[in-house]
């Protein structure tokens, strides 16, 4: 697992032979938000909906950084 902190306006590349995808933060109406510019044969889930047909990847299930409760 790699953990990056970023700001706003900085980005990472990932890259697998001829695909490329981009994941820039960037401050929205004062909330970081994740744009991600990748190829459409690329599939893209939320960690919810990945959960409805696959079990929670373990390092998420056991990291000390837990996700936020809807709503909050």
């Amino acid at each position: 697992m790699l953990s990056l902190g970023r700001n706003s306006g900085e980005y990472i590349v990932l890259q697998d032979g001829d695909n490329r995808i981009i994941v820039q933060v960037a401050q929205i109406d004062g909330n970081l938000r994740l744009v991600v510019d990748a190829p459409r044969e690329v599939s893209i889930l939320r960690g919810e909906v990945y959960e409805k047909t696959h079990p929670v990847p373990g390092w998420i299930k056991d990291s000390v950084i837990r996700p936020a409760k809807a709503g909050k």
